[in-house]
């Protein structure tokens, strides 16, 4: 129901950017229904929320003191432990022990209640956030990784635990090696 709810209010939100976008660029006068989306429009709401999710994901790093490092694509991560051998790359099988909680600290997934996950990178359904952070990670390794909306779940969530556009932590314990496993 909770995730009904956040949905609701995912799409309230979207519907007010859009309102105010439309009701500030209208010198036409035309009603701002009768208007047809535009690939700018459209853009200046992906840009205002990418920004929005910036700020949140910066705000949460300050207020816990983290030292992170931002990527091109806009993954945060810090590398608590390198690990040994070569990064990880395409194809690789990984068994790794996880947190993944949001940013007001709601669990939504753990390998204390699943027992440790295996995945393959290129091959296991996973957020593409995560699949980056993998791929800078070793045998061994440890890490914490921030991955903004359009890195995770996007707009919809998961249709379980991560709500619509929910920026997502995880903490992640590489626990094998690929050359072993």
């Amino acid at each position: 129901m909770m995730h009904d709810y956040s949905r609701k209010i995912t799409i309230l939100s979207l519907s007010g950017i859009l309102f105010l976008l439309f009701s500030c660029n209208n010198p036409s006068g035309n009603s701002v229904l009768n208007r047809r989306l535009t690939g700018k429009d459209l853009e200046r709401v992906n840009t205002y929320f990418v920004e929005k999710d910036r700020e949140r994901i910066v705000n949460y790093i300050e207020r816990r003191n983290l030292e992170m490092k931002e990527t091109s694509s806009g993954l945060w991560y810090k590398i608590i432990n390198e690990g040994t051998g070569d990064c990880f790359k395409e194809n690789d099988k990984i068994l790794m022990n996880y947190k993944c909680y949001l940013l007001d600290g709601k669990m939504c997934y753990s390998s204390d209640e699943t027992g440790p996950r295996t995945v393959q990178i290129g091959k296991t359904n996973i957020e593409p956030g995560l699949v980056e952070g993998l791929k800078m990670l070793k045998s061994g390794a440890e890490a914490l990784f921030i991955i903004p909306p359009y890195l995770a779940w996007g707009l919809h969530g998961d249709d379980n635990a991560i709500p619509p556009r929910a920026v997502v932590v995880y903490e992640v314990k590489i626990l094998n090696n690929p050359d072993k496993y």
